[in-house]
């Protein structure tokens, strides 16, 4: 049977600190650290922050003792694994830019996924790429022919004279990481985040998000590379000095009560999730099982990552109220990659708030969303209900704007706009895209749609196109890109985008014009795009295919997936389709073939 470490833990500081390397110069004054948890739920490794400490110096000198220049990029596939902290770490020290690179791969997705980790690596302009034992392989594969300064994993440094090597850690305005925004895998933009701008999320995380506490304990399964697994569940705890709990995210997915289990074990105070990880937990336990754990210590129970759907949390609060569960330890929040992790949270204690509208088209510019009364609900109007997720972090700016750029009163829907340190630098190497979305000014278009109510944030949907499943970032360009690929396929004649389905959650659509007549074509192409979209991007997919001109496109002659969602909604009203199913939509075929 294993045992915790016992914790001493030093005077809480709240993250108030210049610089992560300065934050970890302070945590390894105590003795709390990351521990990480087979799939077994077995302590496997603990690594205390001050062992991290000297293991990330020993490391950066090394880095600089090859002859790694100072800002430039070290990508690191990002599995759990201490490793990924030695190698990010270490990055902080020498004033080199860590990359977390995904550590994913889907079933059959092999020489993808070594496509997706190439393209990443150029993208970034890498000097150095390092990886945990698992995926060395992989890694090997990706950087073949590429000119690193140096490809491996740490063991691989061997022993390197560092007596002479001076340690200067990044400071406040240099770069601290690159974030990818687990979005596209064929146009990916990594996210510039300095020490100053990440250093005071940090600080309003926790010391105005959650309000750490000196026995405070944190759990988590989010991957590394995803901003709310990296921020908010490495970098937050390490900045506060409490421990954290790790179970790899692919022993999550197959075992989802481990996640219960370790919290109940440890007795774990703060854990965060994307909503569909407390569902699937909820899909997995028995009420009669829920007093198996004991979850009363669970004060903070982040929500995030993509639209948070009330009923699925209060079916999880509702089945573990047993555990000792409080469904007012749910914390809805609101952030992204681009400004660093978070930019709201709702009040500790409140739970769940949510606000019942009139309509159903989330994402009508300049629309006011009424609160529905009984009435209107009688007579049959649609409503919708959206999940509060809080006020704005104090020091950012948050407007929401029409079309034109006018501010919008309270309860009008429009385009979020936030300004405030932690804001993006930027995306790397990319000028124009940073200009898309940032101000010379400093303000971000979120490209999220919101209304503010009593000056907290309620997001009901996206302007722009990111289609977001399970917590995951796709993008329509790789669906098309995917389907543009078959030989019966043209350049434009695909469009990608996302629905909500009959339960609320999101789903991805992709409608293509078929240009070959012949019947028999049409259900091998769609099996193959079934397929392809599985294996590539490990999502399922409602394929549709059109006859030739039946895509909109815009003035410029651009296609225009709104337009394509509007054509297809209408096309398929009243009409409940699932993602295995494929839709002909021909005069000549009416019938739906699965």
């Amino acid at each position: 049977m294993d045992t915790t470490p016992t914790i001493n833990i030093v005077p809480l500081r709240s993250g108030d600190f210049h610089s992560l390397a300065d934050a970890l110069d302070y945590a390894a004054t105590g003795e709390t650290g990351y521990n990480f948890y087979d799939g077994r739920g077995r302590l496997a490794t603990v690594l205390s922050y001050a062992q991290l400490r000297s293991d990330a110096r020993n490391l950066a000198a090394k880095f600089l003792a090859i002859g790694a220049k100072r800002g430039s990029r070290v990508a690191v596939i990002a599995d759990t694994h201490p490793d990924f902290m030695r190698i990010f770490y270490a990055c902080q020290y020498a004033g080199l830019v860590p990359v977390p690179l995904p550590a994913t791969m889907f079933l059959g997705g092999r020489e993808a996924y070594i496509e997706q980790v190439r393209r990443l690596l150029k993208d970034c302009q890498a000097s150095i790429a390092m990886s945990p034992d698992g995926f060395y392989p992989f890694l090997q594969e990706a950087t073949a022919g590429m000119d690193l300064l140096f490809t491996g994993r740490i063991e691989d440094l061997g022993e390197i004279d560092i007596d002479h090597i001076e340690i200067n850690p990044s400071q406040a305005q240099e770069t601290a990481y690159l974030q990818y925004t687990s979005g596209s895998t064929r146009y990916p933009r990594g996210v510039i985040i300095t020490q100053k701008a990440v250093m005071h999320n940090l600080s309003s995380i926790t010391s105005l998000g959650i309000k750490v506490r000196e026995n405070d304990r944190c759990m988590s399964w989010l991957p590394f590379y995803h901003d709310m697994g990296l921020v908010g569940m490495v970098l937050a705890p390490m900045a506060s000095q409490l421990s954290v709990d790790y179970l790899n995210t692919r022993d999550f997915a197959m075992r989802p009560r481990l996640w219960l289990t370790l919290i109940s074990r440890n007795q774990s105070t703060i854990s965060f999730g994307p909503p569909f990880g407390y569902e699937l937990c909820a899909r997995r336990i028995r009420p009669a099982e829920a007093n198996k754990f004991s979850l009363a210590c669970w004060r903070v129970a982040g929500i995030g990552a993509e639209i948070i759907r009330p009923e699925p949390l209060r079916q999880f609060a509702e089945i573990l109220a047993a555990s000792g569960f409080e469904q007012r330890a749910f914390v809805p929040c609101y952030g992204m990659a681009e400004c660093s992790l978070a930019i709201s949270f709702m009040p500790l204690g409140c739970g769940l708030m949510v606000d019942e509208v009139n309509g159903n088209d989330f994402t009508d510019q300049n629309r006011e969303f009424l609160p529905v009364n009984q009435d209107s609900l009688s007579d049959g109007q649609p409503s919708n209900r959206f999940v509060v997720c809080g006020n704005p972090l104090p020091d950012y700016e948050v407007e929401i704007r029409d079309n034109d750029g006018k501010v919008l009163p309270e309860r009008h829907c429009g385009t979020l706009f936030v300004r405030g340190e932690s804001v993006m630098q930027g995306y790397f190497a990319k000028e124009d895209e940073t200009k898309e979305v940032l101000s010379p000014t400093g303000w971000l278009n979120t490209g999220d749609m919101a209304y503010l109510l009593n000056g907290s944030l309620v997001v009901t949907g996206r302007q722009k196109d990111l289609i977001i499943i399970n917590g995951r970032n796709i993008w329509p360009q790789d669906l098309e890109f995917i389907a543009e690929q078959q030989s019966e396929i043209k350049t434009g004649d695909a469009s990608a985008f996302s629905m909500t389905g009959q339960d609320g959650a999101e789903k991805a659509v992709l409608v293509v014009q078929c240009r070959e007549l012949r019947k028999e074509v049409y259900s091998d192409l769609a099996h193959r795009l079934h397929g392809l979209v599985k294996r590539e991007l490990g999502v399922d997919c409602l394929i549709e295919l059109v006859p030739r001109n039946t895509l909109p496109r815009t003035t410029s002659g651009k296609l225009s997936r709104s337009g394509a969602r509007a054509g297809f909604l209408a096309r398929h009203a009243g009409e409940q389709v699932s993602l295995t199913e494929t839709l002909y939509s021909f005069p000549e075929i009416s019938a739906q073939v699965s």
